[in-house]
């Protein structure tokens, strides 16, 4: 473990994934609350702080940039380092971008409570927090490519151009979406530099595109690592690899307008983003056939492995839910979905899925190989996968069911035009699955907090032995 230690900086590796728990734990239970705010408004007890309206952002917040960001960081500097041969360039600015992210997401939970707010969807942080967050990512980047740059193998692993194109992209999103002017220097207000259907676009070109990199291709990067990794098998196809990179991040950046179809957008643009979104069905399809194929030859892994499981569904459902999202960008599709909890399934889907279930994968895969300890219970994962998984297809179905109830609701006239329903009606209508989707939720959680409790024995427990972390020869063969 010492040689390790010299070699390779864990120890910034080791704060990530720590708090990758930690703020999964907090985001899913701030979550789970604001499921049971829907379901029964009086819990809401007329306290602006927990309203569903502010912890709803604080509860997006935690589990995207939270969860999914601290797990982004900690795999990307883990496989960066290995696949490399070398250590991250900077640990002083490793260390900055772990404190720094850590100071992001405390003022994210005293902020966004408190309603100080951009009104901004995955971006409602005020303006010195947005300083703040750009320059963590600067140095982000500054570690990621100088580590790159210094590596002492010619190869760049393709997990590597996934994670590359996360940070690229991110900071370019981050820093257009955000720019502002602010009311006062020692204030929070800001105004933003774009207004009306600009501001709309240039939203949803971010917010998309903050599923497409920080929530797609950033875990992409995992996949391609990871589970060849466990599966003990290299990648089914390099090459597919490859035409999967760039296909996808050429393709996801235009998908944007197909969250504003039938609004003051130019219908050409609607048009584009409808197009780019079925275009993108076949890259997403291409890397889950490239994650499922690798175990090829070893699909009796699955039997007896359930760290592979929950990579494997999570690869499932990433091509679940990019084969739901194009649908969706249609139009006639789009005009029943729109505005419905339809769309609140899609997004957990691929949230909690895919997201979710490969973050866990690879913690699973990691945690035990940073720390030189065996897992604390391999059975303990396997109650925490069955946890998982019937928690993502209660919610799912939950929110799938009452999405397409609540459009034909809205949209059902009777013979003399008028509505036939009411909306309190709807919402009537609703409760039921918004009871199951809480259920849902308490299952997910469940699972997550099993997880706290065996990464905490795994960590905590003797040293008892190295374990074996090669790095894998790429596959060439396809």
């Amino acid at each position: 473990m010492a040689a390790q230690q010299e070699t390779y900086n864990y120890t910034v590796v080791r704060q990530f994934a720590i708090m990758t728990i930690v703020w999964g734990v907090v985001g899913m239970t701030v979550g789970v609350y604001a499921a049971a705010e829907l379901a029964w408004p009086w819990l809401n007890f007329d306290i602006p702080y927990i309203a569903f309206g502010r912890i709803r952002p604080l509860h997006t917040n935690t589990v995207i940039f939270a969860f999914g960001g601290s797990a982004l960081f900690a795999t990307s500097y883990y496989v960066v380092q290995r696949t490399c041969h070398t250590r991250l360039f900077s640990d002083t600015l490793a260390s900055f971008t772990f404190w720094g992210w850590q100071v992001v997401i405390l003022s994210a939970a005293i902020t966004l409570p408190l309603g100080y707010t951009t009104t901004k969807e995955y971006a409602e942080l005020e303006w010195p927090i947005d300083i703040l967050i750009a320059l963590v990512w600067v140095a982000y980047a500054v570690v990621f490519f100088g580590t790159i740059f210094k590596r002492k193998v010619r190869h760049i692993y393709v997990a590597n151009w996934f994670y590359a194109s996360f940070v690229l992209t991110i900071a370019m999103l981050h820093i257009f979406n955000n720019l502002e002017v602010p009311v006062s220097w020692m204030g929070m207000k800001s105004y933003s530099a774009y207004a009306g259907v600009q501001d709309a676009m240039v939203q949803w070109w971010y917010g998309h595109n903050a599923v497409g990199f920080f929530l797609t291709t950033g875990f992409l990067g995992m996949m391609y690592y990871f589970v060849p990794k466990q599966a003990q098998r290299p990648v089914y196809s390099y090459r597919l690899s490859i035409v999967h990179f760039w296909a996808l991040i050429f393709t996801y950046i235009w998908a944007g307008p197909h969250h504003l179809h039938y609004s003051a957008l130019p219908d050409w643009v609607q048009s584009t983003g409808m197009v780019m979104s079925l275009i993108l069905f076949a890259p997403s399809w291409g890397g889950m056939i490239n994650g499922i194929m690798t175990l090829s030859g070893a699909w009796e892994k699955l039997r007896s492995d359930p760290i592979l499981r929950f990579m494997i569904v999570a690869v499932s459902f990433y091509g679940m839910s990019t084969f739901e999202g194009p649908m969706m960008a249609i139009k006639t599709v789009n005009a029943l979905s729109h505005y419905t909890d339809w769309t609140v399934g899609h997004v957990h889907s691929g949230a909690l899925g895919w997201v979710g279930m490969i973050t866990m994968g690879s913690m699973y895969y990691m945690i035990p190989r940073l720390y030189g300890q065996k897992l604390h219970s391999l059975k303990l994962v396997e109650v925490h996968f069955w946890f998982a998984t019937i928690g993502v297809v209660l919610y799912i179905t939950a929110m799938w069911v009452s999405g397409i109830m609540q459009g034909l609701m809205w949209r059902a006239v009777g013979p003399d035009g008028t509505l036939l329903y009411s909306f309190a009606e709807s919402v009537a209508a609703m409760h039921p699955f918004y009871v199951m989707r809480w259920a849902g939720g308490m299952f997910f959680l469940t699972g997550m907090l099993v997880m706290a409790y065996n990464v905490f024995r795994t960590v905590m427990g003797p040293v008892t032995e190295k374990v074996n972390d090669a790095v894998l020869v790429p596959h060439t063969a396809h």
